[in-house]
C-alpha cells in the first residue's frame, strides 16, 4: 500500500466516521439535509483555495464558520426555523462562489479530491474527527432533548443557546472536512446515508451511533479503494458505497 493511499484512507475513515455519528443526531432532529446547503456554503472558500493553491478544507472552513455564526445569531434574533435560515445563507454562498470559482478547476470543489490529501491534512482530519466525536457524545442527550422539545429542555436546565452552538460548530467542522472527501455537493449524503442505514439495524441508541460510525468508515474505505482501479473520483464512489450499505440494511432490517 503506497503512502498517499494510506493517508487518503486514514483521512476518509475519520471524516466519514465522525460525519456518520453526527448524522445520527441530525437525522433525529430531521436536519440531515442542512449539511447539503452548508456544503454549498463552502464553495466560495473552495474557490479561493483552488485559485491560491491551498487545501479545500482550509479555504472552506472560515466561510462555513461565518455561515454557522450568522445562522445562530439570526435564529436568536428572528426565531425563524434553522432550515429556513440555512437556505438563505446557502443561496448567498452559492451566488458568491460562482463569482470566483474557476470552471476548469471546479471538479475538486464539487466532488472532492481526497487522493491528494497531505500528511498535515490527515493529522487535522484525525484530530478534528475525534474532537467532533467526543463533543457530540458529551452533548448528545442535551442536543437531542432540544430537538424534541426546546421548552422542556429549558425547564430541565439545558443551556439551549450553548448546545445549539456546539451542535452547529460540530456540523461546521464536519462539512469543512467533508469537502476534501466528497466535495461541496454531497456532504448531506455523507451524514445522512450511514445514519439511515444504522437506524435500519439498531435497537438501542448506543448501537445506532456505533453502527453509523462503522458504516461511514466502511463506505469511505470502499470508495477510496475502488477509485484507483476504476479511475473514477473517490467522492462519488464513497457515496455510492454508502448507498449500497443502506440497500443491504433494508433486507437486514426485514430479516
Amino acid at each position: 500500500m503506497n503512502h498517499q493511499l494510506l493517508l487518503s484512507l486514514i483521512s476518509g475513515v475519520f471524516i466519514a466516521g465522525a460525519a456518520a455519528y453526527l448524522g445520527t443526531l441530525m437525522l433525529s432532529r430531521k436536519m440531515a439535509v442542512v449539511a447539503g446547503p452548508l456544503g454549498h456554503l463552502a464553495l466560495p472558500g473552495a474557490a479561493l483555495a483552488l485559485v491560491y493553491g491551498f487545501s479545500l478544507s482550509v479555504g472552506a472552513f472560515p466561510f462555513i464558520v461565518l455561515g454557522i455564526v450568522v445562522i445562530w445569531l439570526l435564529e436568536i434574533r428572528t426565531k425563524l426555523p434553522m432550515e429556513a435560515l440555512t437556505a438563505i445563507v446557502f443561496a448567498t454562498g452559492v451566488g458568491t462562489a460562482f463569482l470566483f470559482l474557476p470552471i476548469n478547476k471546479a471538479e475538486a470543489a464539487l466532488i472532492g479530491d481526497i487522493a491528494q490529501v497531505s500528511t498535515g491534512q490527515t493529522v487535522a482530519a484525525v484530530v478534528l474527527g475525534v474532537a467532533v466525536l467526543l463533543a457530540v457524545r458529551r452533548s448528545y442527550a442535551q442536543i437531542l432533548l432540544i430537538g424534541i422539545h426546546e421548552d422542556l429542555a429549558k425547564t430541565e436546565g439545558v443551556n439551549v443557546r450553548l448546545f445549539n452552538f456546539i451542535y452547529l460548530a460540530a456540523i461546521a467542522v464536519i462539512v469543512a472536512l467533508g469537502v476534501d472527501l466528497v466535495g461541496g455537493l454531497m456532504t448531506a449524503a455523507l451524514v445522512a446515508i450511514p445514519a439511515a442505514a444504522a437506524r435500519n439495524v439498531s435497537r438501542t441508541l448506543g448501537q445506532y451511533g456505533m453502527a453509523a460510525g462503522a458504516f461511514g468508515a466502511l463506505s469511505a474505505v470502499a470508495g477510496i479503494l475502488a477509485a484507483a482501479p476504476t479511475r473514477l473520483p473517490a467522492g462519488p464512489l464513497v457515496i455510492i458505497a454508502g448507498a449500497g450499505i443502506f440497500g443491504v440494511t433494508l433486507f437486514w432490517s426485514r430479516a
